[in-house]
């Protein structure tokens, strides 16, 4: 475990916040100050870490000071000295004889070196600035660097502002990084070049810079008492909600829960190179489908639960036509997103005063290869789901073998089901969904719930003979049971369960075809 000295004429809030989070099992062995009144002193007490004061005589020179402080530290068990708001220049004479010893500047050196970093970033109107965490040396703020975090400068900065975005923005992150890459034995010196083990770059980095610039202040968030902006990555390449066109002006502007419901809808007929449309409602397919045209395909996606799909959320892959456009009006919808339209259709989606009509472009090809998720504290990275299954993927597990039909039918399925929130249910007939059971704690209640959406909800459609799509294995037989009294006659599902055999044994006994993908599908945001 390495142990630290702490070093601070004042707070010493950087060591405060090294204590309290212990990066890489580092621990304070003492803590000194050159100021018998400096507040540290009580910030170490209430930590239990004890304290050393050695104050500098009017008279004394810097080498005697620092022989006492070198002397007090001697008694210590000290692998690191970090220094914190330390307003000494320190010497050779502390320097060669005291461990490693790192300082923090709030600035990304090497520039804006001294005193008033914050002031010089201003009045050179940078657009970013930061802190950086280096080795001490003699040269004051040129020692090897270990440790940087960029921060933003805003227009209307004052130089307390920027001070205090860089000390919790910037300095809170980059000095426990430092002491923890340190305390983990991730950093070598080769002069003045430092290597931090593991500090890569790759798809996933050790480090993770991400930037935004605002383009909307939205109403509200999800709720009324929420606030809620809009950020825009510049970088991206494919098409998105975040840069469409809004066509029909003075419609209102899109809310926090109208651009997250596009997005998910947008990238779901991403999937299909075949026309294909769907629509969702709080970011869940109401129904989907594709077909040799796009007004076919809209019908049946329609169909699949009408109810569900007012008031939501429309999604097209191809140019919207005229005949699509008199259909969705049929009915109220909050967006319509699609990579073109008609000049007749849009006449007839701006008849529709709150319909907003989003034009997102012609890139339909997924490019971004990451999502990712903010929660408390962090973020949540991972690759897109972007596997796409082929017959040759699939393992017919039961003695019934699937047809052409049921296997294409599938395929679309699992398709569809990476965009529903688990516990995830489809059933499925050709390319059309004809009933969804999302976002259950139990996987036999998505069952239910997509029988009953089929027989209840569904206009021109019957469960009966179709497919069902699981985005993770049933751990009982019962799942497949509940579906066989749906007419469910073929079944894909991940498998994996430790009662594959009974579930299998099961799907035998009720004449079900049954394949395996080995790959499950989650959706859990």
């Amino acid at each position: 475990m390495v142990q630290i000295a702490g070093m601070a004429s004042n707070r010493g809030r950087n060591l405060r916040n090294i204590a309290d989070r212990s990066p890489g099992g580092a621990e304070f062995s003492v803590i000194f100050t050159n100021d018998a009144s400096a507040p540290v002193l009580s910030a170490a007490s209430e930590r239990d870490i004890p304290t050393e004061v050695v104050e500098r005589d009017a008279d004394e020179s810097r080498e005697s000071h620092e022989r006492r402080i070198l002397d007090r530290l001697s008694s210590y068990d000290v692998d690191l000295v970090c220094l914190d708001g330390y307003m000494r220049v320190l010497t050779e004479t502390f320097l060669e004889a005291a461990p490693l010893t790192l300082n923090v500047h709030p600035s990304l050196l090497p520039s804006f070196k001294g005193m008033d970093a914050w002031g010089d970033a201003l009045d050179a109107g940078v657009r970013t600035t930061g802190c950086t965490v280096h080795v001490v040396t003699e040269a004051v703020d040129e020692g090897p660097i270990v440790a940087q975090e960029p921060v933003p400068v805003y227009e209307d900065d004052t130089a307390a502002d920027l001070k205090d975005r860089v000390l919790y923005d910037g300095e809170f992150v980059a000095y426990p990084r430092a002491v923890e890459a340190i305390a983990e034995g991730r950093v070598s010196f080769d002069g003045d070049a430092v290597t931090v083990t593991g500090d890569d770059d790759g798809a996933l980095p050790t480090r993770r810079y991400t930037t935004g610039d605002r383009v909307a202040s939205l109403r509200y968030g999800e709720n009324p008492h929420q606030e809620a902006a809009l950020y825009a990555d510049r970088s991206c390449g494919e098409a998105s909600v975040v840069g469409a066109e809004q066509l029909n002006e003075g419609a209102k502007a899109l809310s926090y829960n109208n651009y997250n419901d596009a997005d998910g809808a947008l990238n779901l007929i991403k999937e299909f190179d075949e026309p294909a449309a769907a629509v969702i409602k709080h970011t869940n397919p109401a129904g989907c489908a594709s077909a040799e045209t796009l007004t076919k395909a809209y019908e049946k996606a329609l169909s699949t639960d009408p109810m569900s799909a007012f008031g939501g959320i429309v999604a097209l892959n191809r140019e919207c036509n005229e005949a699509t456009a008199e259909q969705i009006i049929d009915s109220f919808k909050e967006v319509v997103v699609a990579p073109g339209y008609t000049e007749p259709a849009l006449e007839i989606l701006e008849t529709k005063s709150n319909l907003r009509v989003l034009d997102v472009g012609e890139k339909l090809e997924r490019t971004e290869q990451f999502t990712e998720k903010q929660i408390v504290g962090g973020r949540l990275v991972q690759e897109r789901d972007e596997q796409l299954l082929t017959i040759d993927d699939l393992e017919v597990v039961t003695d019934r073998q699937p047809t052409d039909e049921q296997l294409e039918s599938m395929l679309f399925a699992w398709s569809v089901i990476k965009h529903v929130k688990s516990n995830a249910i489809i059933f499925a007939d050709g390319t059309e969904t004809v009933g969804i059971g999302m976002g259950q704690v139990s996987r036999v209640d998505a069952v239910r719930l997509a029988g009953m959406k089929a027989t209840e909800h569904a206009e021109g459609k019957s469960p009966d003979g179709a497919v069902m799509a699981s985005d993770a294995f049933f751990p009982f037989p019962d799942g497949v049971e509940a579906a066989a009294e749906h007419g469910i006659e073929a079944v894909i599902q991940p498998g994996g369960s430790k009662n594959d055999d009974t579930v299998i044994e099961a799907a035998n006994e009720l004449d079900m075809a049954m394949v395996f993908t080995g790959q499950r599908a989650f959706r859990h945001d």
